[in-house]
């Protein structure tokens, strides 16, 4: 399995952003603030020493100048960049289950902590990965780390240079694609998100931050749904309409293993 990497070195902080990465990314040094000995800091302290990683005590000052940020909560870590995943390898993932394939994958989405809580719940859910643009969108920086509590260094994340032919390739791996769109009533023609049947090979793609899908985006996709507004708001949150859908699918998938088992 191929993999790009996204520089020559990273800088991750948050407790969680660092233990999960212990072990999982080549580690030049954890940096934690003196005086930090206790609870979780003490944890990644063992984790380091467990792994062979270096770890250094300085004073907050130094790990707010390395983490670039004032919210490191104790400890930093430098290491090698996190590396995205080919497309191949999100397609035929090594052991998979006999569980139809679930792909995430995000039409520009630029806020990182908008992609970190899709990537978190991605994970919750099982999903089998994401798909990001190469350009105009946010990619697994250390903030997005942070946001995702860790999340992002277990699942599969691939960069691709266009959104609309990836879904063209998608199709011809028989993924079936299925489009959010952002309007209430689903101005494209789409129909409520939990009308759909979602126990086949499919992707879920979504827009970015009050943009919603591009219109080449939208008409590549097999389905539109929408999630319908009850109250007086006219939009949710791209990982929050994220959430909603891929726990649809969820939903969905795990009634008809209980159907199958009876």
């Amino acid at each position: 399995m191929s993999k790009r990497g996204t520089g020559t070195i990273d800088v991750l902080y948050g407790i969680n952003a660092v233990t999960e990465a212990i072990g999982r990314r080549p580690m030049e040094h954890v940096l934690v603030a003196e005086g930090q000995h206790g609870g979780r800091i003490q944890e990644i302290i063992e984790a380091c020493r467990a792994a062979g990683v270096s770890i250094r005590f300085a004073p907050r000052p130094a790990l707010e100048r390395t983490a670039g940020t004032a919210q490191h909560q104790n400890v930093v870590a430098v290491c090698s960049p996190r590396n995205y995943d080919d497309l191949e390898a999100l397609l035929r993932p090594e052991g998979a289950a006999a569980e139809p394939p679930l792909l995430v994958v995000l039409d520009g989405v630029e806020d990182p902590a908008n992609l970190g809580a899709v990537v978190r719940t991605t994970v919750a859910a099982g999903a089998s990965g994401i798909l990001i643009p190469e350009r105009r969108a946010a990619g697994i920086t250390p903030a997005v780390a942070r946001v995702s509590a860790g999340a992002s260094e277990h699942l599969s994340i691939a960069k691709v240079t266009n959104i609309a032919r990836t879904l063209e390739e998608l199709k011809q791996q028989n993924i079936w694609t299925v489009g959010l769109e952002s309007a209430n009533a689903g101005g494209g023609g789409g129909a409520p998100y939990d009308s759909l049947d979602y126990k086949m090979d499919c992707a879920l793609v979504l827009g970015a931050e009050g943009k919603g899908l591009h219109d080449l985006v939208s008409k590549r996709c097999d389905f539109l749904v929408f999630i319908p507004m009850l109250g007086k708001v006219s939009s949710l949150n791209v990982s929050v309409a994220a959430g909603i859908v891929m726990y649809e699918v969820v939903r969905q998938r795990r009634r008809a293993a209980e159907m199958r088992k009876r």
